[in-house]
């Protein structure tokens, strides 16, 4: 019995390590012994040269960013982390403050530990709050969003295109460039890993 939980243990933290390509922007991992959060991931070739992912990575307790260039044969531990789904209330531009639905317990995000999703929070809206030992360190949204088109030029007319592409403006205040038939009160789909049109709903 000892045996089959000592290897069930060993399979689960193979499967948690990740190869040199598995390195993505918003992973978080632990590295040199510590939990980081990858904020950007370039997978470089060079001629002549093995490939590297060059990462910046914000330590998760301290804030503290740092650059590593991960080589083909680096593998990297994903940080041991838990989700909960929380609800966002309001922001003050420096910290994002977000609500547990069931126990009402608020949770504080400053905010460069929302990045990105920061654009596409609206008020009352749903988010997965990312926990490392209890405390949250991020915010994650689905990979693809819907957005009503709050303003948009007019695009010309029968052209039903899709690879020329016109900005609009989405709730939130947002701009993205989607194709030149999307109009006003039209829905879209935004994908959150790039923040670009998707589809029109």
């Amino acid at each position: 019995m000892r045996a089959e939980l000592i290897l069930l243990a060993f399979r689960f933290r193979v499967a948690c390590m990740l190869s040199q390509t598995e390195i993505r922007k918003g992973k978080i991992i632990t590295f040199e012994g510590e939990p980081y959060q990858v904020t950007s991931a370039d997978y470089l070739r060079k001629q002549q040269r093995r490939p590297v992912m060059r990462t910046v990575l914000r330590h998760l307790k301290t804030g503290a960013m740092k650059e590593h260039s991960f080589q083909q044969s680096d593998k990297v531990q994903e940080a041991d982390i838990g989700r909960k789904t929380y609800q966002f209330l309001f922001t003050d531009g420096s910290t994002y403050t977000f609500m547990d639905q069931t126990t009402f317990e608020q949770a504080e995000l400053a905010a460069d530990m929302v990045g990105d999703m920061a654009k596409f929070l609206l008020d009352g809206q749903e988010a997965d709050v990312v926990l490392f030992e209890g405390t949250p360190v991020s915010v994650e949204l689905p990979i693809k969003i819907e957005r009503k088109v709050i303003d948009a030029p007019p695009g010309i007319k029968g052209d039903t295109s899709t690879n020329v592409m016109k900005e609009v403006t989405i709730e939130g205040d947002v701009i993205v460039k989607a194709p030149l038939f999307i109009k006003p009160g039209d829905s879209i789909r935004i994908d959150t890993r790039t923040g670009e049109y998707a589809e029109r709903v």
